[in-house]
This record gives C-alpha cells, sequence and structure tokens, in this order.
C-alpha cells in the first residue's frame, strides 16, 4: 500500500510569517520581551583578526527574526572589504537559534543559543541577558573531521546608542581564547 502523500499535488508556499519587524507579522511571544531589541535587520562593519591570520576588515548583515513563538531565528552574513570599503569576497555564514531559559511560563534571564555554519561547525552557547547586553559562552562546540579545529567560543552583545555592537572570542588550532571579531552594526529594518 503506498503512503498518501506519495501521489499528492504539491503544496502552496509555507503559509506562516516570520518577521523581523516588529510593526508587521505575528504576535511577539511574550517569552522573548528582554531579547526585543535585538529584533531586527542590522548591517555594518567590523574588524577581525586571530593569531594565525593578518588584521582584516569586513562588512556584515544580521538578521533576528521571530514567528511569534519563544525563540529568535538567527541568520548572519560578512563579506571581506578592501582599503577603499569595497567588497571583496563572502566571509563567514551563521544560523541558528536563540531561545530564553524557560521557568514554568515564565522566562528567565539565561538564554540558549545554537549556532551553525557552512565551514562544519556547530556552537551551542549558555548566556545570560542584562538589560541590553548578552553574554555567552559555549558550552559545546561540534566539528565535522574536515571542519578547523575551534574548541570554545564567548560572544558579548549590547545595543549601544541605537546600535548593535558585538565582540567574538575564539579556541582554535592550538590557541587558547584569543579576539577574533567585532563590530558595530546599524538597524536597517524592524
Amino acid at each position: 500500500m503506498q503512503p498518501p502523500w506519495l501521489n499528492a499535488p504539491p503544496v502552496e508556499p509555507y503559509p506562516f510569517e516570520e518577521t523581523y519587524n516588529l510593526r508587521v507579522g505575528p504576535d511577539l511571544h511574550p517569552a522573548l520581551l528582554g531579547l526585543l531589541p535585538y529584533i531586527g535587520r542590522w548591517r555594518g562593519r567590523g574588524r577581525g583578526g586571530y593569531p594565525t591570520i593578518e588584521d582584516f576588515d569586513y562588512a556584515q548583515e544580521i538578521e533576528i527574526a521571530h514567528d511569534g513563538r519563544p525563540f529568535l531565528h538567527y541568520r548572519s552574513r560578512a563579506w571581506l572589504l578592501d582599503e577603499q570599503s569595497k567588497p571583496v569576497r563572502p566571509l563567514g555564514r551563521e544560523v541558528g537559534w536563540w531561545r530564553p531559559v524557560m521557568d514554568g511560563e515564565r522566562a528567565t534571564d539565561d538564554l540558549e543559543v545554537l549556532l551553525s555554519n557552512p565551514t562544519g561547525i556547530m556552537e551551542l552557547y549558555l548566556g545570560r541577558v542584562s538589560g541590553t547586553r548578552i553574554e555567552m559562552a559555549t558550552d559545546a562546540v561540534l566539528r565535522t573531521a574536515t571542519a578547523k579545529e575551534v574548541t570554545a567560543g564567548q560572544r558579548l552583545f549590547g545595543i549601544v546608542e541605537g546600535a548593535l555592537l558585538y565582540a567574538q572570542e575564539m579556541a582554535a588550532v592550538g590557541h587558547g581564547l584569543s579576539p577574533h571579531l567585532s563590530a558595530r552594526l546599524l538597524r536597517v529594518g524592524g
């Protein structure tokens, strides 16, 4: 006997809205109120480096969206800039989820963050929200057999004078936690 979906007609596009713009779409889940300042589309510039590479300038776009449930969808893409701030090539990409830790029906100030990137690294961060500041550190890092050796990370996010600022440290390829990325992004949507 064939399953009923085998010869069924195509379905319509995904019917549920996800938004980084709080003026449209589903209502924000009450558990996300502590993360409200981060929801939006952000774009800006940063500086990167590590003990094993030369410093570099980059541009980045981060989108933090919701669909009415108690988590945020996080998406980031960055690109290398030359000395004249012209795009050179794509850099890192990440996708993931920010989830407030719940105590029954109430969100706590604790945060679980799951991030994955196309270079074969998945990170689980545990963090804490304090006003418009978020600090997080890796609880686990998983890598594919061909991924660069990354063993730990720390990230600090903050909303400062309306901009999203962040700093990221990384432990990789035999080095302990060292500064890796920092940027200032402006809200361009939401």
